[in-house]
């Protein structure tokens, strides 16, 4: 009789097994579905059980590589939710939450042209009664407005039609 038979009789295959990824392989695995920051990756490799030091190194040669960019990750993120509806503050916060530095949140804010566009947009989608002078949704605008990090001169200016 051989090593170990299966039922059928059949001499069992031996199993291989996947050597474990190395903490390269899965920060490069996470950076394939989205952008992250550099805090964020070494977050994450963290919780997946990599060392501290070894996913800072794996980050950090990604980043010489030009693989990890923390100004792409900001750009992605202002653009994503500008076009949800969120405001300059807000998207400020969400940014230094991932440990964005804030030379390249100014930066990466300042690409949204006209922030009383994406508010105006908001406003015609969630209560476009608010435009034609209604008080009352114009009042639940402006507080939609300023839970979603928009100041009070943009709330304003959602009011006023474009040039």
């Amino acid at each position: 009789m051989t090593d170990v038979e299966e039922p059928s009789g059949q001499p069992a295959r031996a199993k291989r097994r996947r050597a474990a990824p190395t903490p390269l392989q899965q920060a490069v695995a996470l950076l394939s579905r989205r952008e992250h920051s550099r805090r964020e990756l070494e977050r994450k490799l963290v919780a997946r059980g990599v060392a501290a030091d070894a996913a800072a190194a794996a980050v950090r040669r990604l980043a010489e590589d030009g693989w990890q960019d923390d100004a792409r990750f900001a750009a992605a993120l202002v653009r994503a939710r500008a076009a949800s509806g969120y405001g300059p503050a807000y998207v400020r916060a969400e940014l230094s939450t991932h440990g964005v530095p804030a030379e390249l949140i100014d930066q990466a804010l300042k690409e949204i042209d006209d922030w009383a566009d994406v508010a105006r947009d908001l406003v015609r989608r969630r209560h476009p009664q608010a435009l034609t002078g209604d008080r009352e949704a114009r009042n639940r605008a402006a507080a939609l407005l300023l839970r979603r990090g928009f100041d009070m001169d943009l709330v304003r200016a959602a009011w006023c039609p474009t040039d």
